[in-house]
C-alpha cells in the first residue's frame, strides 16, 4: 500500500503500477500486488465529507492491510498528518512501514526504513522520491522473482 498527498499521491500512483505491470521491460515477471490508496475517489470524497481528512489513509490500513504487508508513505515535509496516522494504523496491525521524506518530520521517526532526502526544497525531494522509487521496486521485483543466468 502506498499513501501521499499531491505530486507524492501521483508518485505513489506511479510506483503502484510499476509494482503491478513491471519496471523493466526486459525483466519478466508476475505482478506484484500495490495498491495507491490515493486513487479511490469515491471513497476519498466520501470519507472526507463524513470523518477528518488526517484519517483518510489509517482507514484503508484499517480495512485493507495485514500483517506482512508493506505501508509506503511519501511526504516531502515529513509531517503530513494522514501519512502520520497511517503508519500509527499499520503498527498496529503490525505492517511493515517504509517512507520518503525531505529532510525533516516525525514521519523519519514512526518508519522503520527510513529515505530521507537532505533538502527542503519540494522539487527536489520529489525528483529524488520517485528514483529512489524505482530503485526500490528495481530491489524488489528481482528479490521475489530472481532471474536464472
Amino acid at each position: 500500500m502506498l499513501c501521499g498527498n499531491g505530486g507524492s499521491a501521483a508518485d505513489c500512483q506511479h510506483l503502484a503500477a510499476e509494482f503491478t505491470s513491471r519496471l523493466t521491460a526486459g525483466f519478466v515477471r508476475p505482478a506484484l500486488p500495490a495498491l495507491a490508496l490515493t486513487t479511490d475517489t469515491s471513497f476519498l470524497t466520501g470519507f472526507v465529507n463524513d470523518f477528518k481528512f488526517e484519517d483518510i489513509f489509517a482507514r484503508q490500513v484499517q480495512a485493507l492491510g495485514k500483517r506482512g504487508d508493506v505501508l509506503l508513505g511519501i511526504s516531502t515535509s515529513g509531517a503530513s498528518p494522514n501519512v502520520l496516522r497511517a503508519f500509527e494504523a499499520a503498527h498496529a496491525l503490525g505492517i511493515a512501514t517504509v517512507a520518503l521524506t525531505g529532510a525533516a518530520g516525525p514521519l523519519r521517526e514512526l518508519a522503520q526504513i527510513c529515505v530521507s532526502v537532505p533538502s527542503t526544497a519540494t522539487a527536489l525531494i520529489q525528483e529524488l522520491h520517485i528514483s529512489v522509487g524505482h530503485i526500490i521496486c528495481h530491489i524488489v521485483e528481482r528479490g521475489v522473482y530472481p532471474q536464472k543466468p
